[in-house]
C-alpha cells in the first residue's frame, strides 16, 4: 500500500465508487485515495450496508472486500445480481488460490486485487473496468457480424454465445475474453496480449487473472468435446480444434 497523500489530485470523473471494507484503516485509505483521484466515494463496512448503498446510490463500480463480518463478498455479489444490480465489482481478497479466484469471478465479479495491494494498482484496475463498461457501441463490436469457429458462435450485437446451437451464459468479462480468442482463431495469444485486449491494462499486470478466466471459460465452452481452448505452455492460449480433428473450422 501507499500513502494517499502521494497521489496527485485530479478533476472529478463523474463516477461514484462504493468501497465495501470492514477494516477501517483500509476503508479510509481507499476512500481518500479515490477522492483525490476525482471519484465520488461512498463506503460501507458490512454486507447489509453495502446492499443499501448499492441500491440507493447506484454506484458505477463497487470495490468489495471478500471477507465481511456478516457475509462474504462472493455471496454479496450473487445477491446484488439476483436483485438486478449489475454494477461492476472489483474484489479485494487475501485468498490467492485458483479455486477461490474462480468462485469470485464466477459469482459475477469483474476483476480482483490481492492483499496487500498498492493503491495505484487498485486505481488502474478501476479505470480499466470503467473504460470497458463505458465503451461506445463501435468499440464493443455492436453491429459487426457474429464471430464463428467450428460449432461456436458469438454475436457481439445481441451478446449471445452458442456452442452446437446451445446457448451459453457468460459474464461480461468472459464474453470479452472469448471474443478476443474468436477474433484470432488458431493463433497463439500471449497472456500479456490478452490482458491488454480484454482488461485494457496499460502495464505488465498479473497474468494469473487470464489463467483464472480461461479455466472458468473452459468449464462452459469445453464441457463437451472437442475442446477448443488450448494452452501453449510458457506462452499463452489458442482457440483451435484438436490436432487431427476432421471437423471443419468456420473462420
Amino acid at each position: 500500500m501507499i500513502d494517499e497523500h502521494t497521489l496527485t489530485r485530479t478533476p472529478a470523473t463523474g463516477h461514484t465508487i462504493l468501497v465495501v471494507e470492514d477494516d477501517a484503516s483500509i476503508r479510509t485509505l481507499l476512500t481518500s485515495a479515490l477522492s483525490v483521484a476525482g471519484f465520488a466515494v461512498a463506503s460501507a463496512a458490512s454486507g447489509q450496508e453495502a446492499m443499501f448503498e448499492a441500491g440507493n446510490r447506484r454506484p458505477h463500480l463497487i470495490v468489495l472486500d471478500v471477507m465481511l463480518p456478516d457475509t462474504d463478498g462472493f455471496q454479496l455479489t450473487r445477491d446484488l445480481r439476483a436483485q438486478g444490480i449489475y454494477t461492476p465489482v472489483l474484489f479485494l481478497t487475501a485468498r490467492t488460490g485458483v479455486e477461490d479466484r474462480i468462485i469470485g469471478l464466477s459469482s459475477g465479479g469483474d476483476d480482483y486485487v490481492t492483499k496487500p495491494f498498492h493503491v495505484q494498482e487498485v486505481l488502474l484496475r478501476i479505470r480499466a473496468i470503467l473504460r470497458r463498461s463505458n465503451a461506445p457501441a463501435s468499440a464493443t463490436g455492436a453491429g459487426r457480424p457474429a464471430l464463428r469457429y467450428a460449432d461456436l458462435t458469438l454475436d457481439e450485437t445481441t451478446h449471445e454465445v452458442r456452442r452446437a446451437n446451445h446457448p451459453l451464459k457468460l459474464s461480461p468479462t468472459e464474453f470479452r475474453l472469448l471474443a478476443c480468442l474468436l477474433a484470432h482463431p488458431e493463433r497463439v495469444l500471449e497472456k500479456t496480449e490478452i490482458l491488454q485486449q480484454v482488461w485494457q491494462y496499460g502495464f505488465s499486470g498479473d497474468t494469473r487473472i487470464v489463467d483464472t478466466y480461461i479455466k472458468n471459460l473452459r468449464r462452459k465452452i469445453d464441457r463437451d468435446p472437442p475442446a477448443l481452448i488450448h494452452t501453449v505452455r510458457g506462452v499463452g492460449y489458442c482457440l483451435r480444434l484438436p490436432r487431427g480433428d476432421t471437423h471443419t473450422a468456420d473462420r
